[in-house]
């Protein structure tokens, strides 16, 4: 065998060793890849300002060992999504509490009227008392919890209906997302349809419902800024929705050390505060979309005070749910309460 021969075999084993050894490392790189079931288009804030941007923390965190595949279709309804995770099916996904009526009851406290006037200050404060004292209670068995979140301060807002005074809406036929807002409509002498918010559109421009409950964002997003012309807005919004964001408990538990690390290092309030962060932008340019085309109507102190002594008897029944757990509402209501005014502070 000739020298120039014997060069080139061993420059194509020293090639062979290289790529061999490249893709060795990119398998380690990306040894990790995390299913998320997602229903929400792909321009909605969660999923672009939320889910997105923590993939990408993730893989960064991870040194690139971790990727997040959101899947292009959902694999369920919205109310599925919990116990898809639950379940193993997926191994990400999010969705809102409410939407599964009666399975989980503590974090009802984040949807209660009067609490804060953005979504950063309401949903850290939230996974800092649902860290500190809800967690123990177990609702969300089966996965691994890695951030609560609420939206924006929640408006009433009605297609032709006056939302002044209060007894203009008795009667009125209000699209609402889980057992808060139910109640609220209730107490408010309205009548409650029960409705994902993808439908929002269909109810409303069919005259199903002669309302919504929503925050400012979900309004545009929807494209309900043509149909709707009147607001009820209160101090700290008359209610919140409730969002979870989870990762199946097995597949967790399945991974390294170091993966979980880098999994909480960009969860918790990390991503509650990013969430909440992310829906203010959002409330505030749906607000440039709707402030000049909605009739925004401030409740009045004495509306203010008939609001308070309506929704008080829900403020009751969420204490009973939360003694019935062993926990102590008003203690943990006055926990958020003072986390929403620190972070607000900050």
């Amino acid at each position: 065998m000739g020298g120039a021969t014997m060069t080139r075999m061993i420059k194509t084993l020293v090639s062979a060793s290289i790529l061999s050894t490249a893709m060795s490392f990119g398998a380690m790189a990306q040894e990790t890849v995390l299913r998320m079931s997602n229903w929400l288009p792909p321009s909605h804030p969660i999923v672009r300002d939320m889910m997105i941007p923590w993939a990408e923390k993730l893989k960064e965190a991870s040194d690139g060992r971790i990727e997040v595949q959101i899947l292009d279709a959902p694999l369920g309804p919205p109310p599925a999504h919990f116990d898809l995770a639950a379940n193993g099916a997926v191994d990400l996904t999010f969705g809102v509490h409410g939407y599964t009526p009666g399975r989980f009851t503590l974090t009802e406290i984040a949807e209660m009227p009067f609490l804060a006037d953005t979504s950063e200050s309401l949903s850290v404060a939230f996974w800092r008392v649902y860290e500190s004292d809800l967690a123990q209670a177990e609702e969300h068995r089966g996965t691994k919890v890695l951030g609560v979140f609420g939206h924006g301060p929640g408006l009433l807002l009605t297609k032709g209906k006056s939302v002044s005074p209060l007894s203009d809406l008795s009667g009125a036929k209000i699209r609402v997302a889980g057992n808060i807002t139910n109640k609220l409509a209730e107490a408010m002498d309205m009548v409650s349809i029960q409705a994902p918010s993808p439908q929002s559109y269909e109810i409303l421009s069919g005259g199903i419902a002669d309302g919504i409950f929503f925050p400012v964002e979900s309004v545009p997003f929807f494209k309900l800024e043509t149909l709707v012309d009147k607001a009820l807005r209160v101090p700290g919004g008359l209610y919140n929705v409730s969002f979870f964001f989870v990762m199946n408990k097995a597949k967790f538990d399945s991974l390294s050390d170091e993966d979980k690390a880098a999994i909480e290092e960009v969860s918790g309030e990390a991503f509650s505060r990013m969430a909440g962060q992310a829906w203010d932008a959002a409330d505030a340019a749906g607000m440039e979309v709707i402030g000049s085309t909605v009739d925004f109507h401030d409740a009045t102190e004495e509306e203010l005070a008939t609001l308070r002594e309506k929704t008080q008897p829900m403020f009751d029944d969420l204490a009973k749910a939360y003694e019935a757990k062993g926990v102590d509402f008003e203690v943990v209501l006055g926990k958020l309460k003072d986390e929403i005014k620190a972070v607000a502070a900050e």
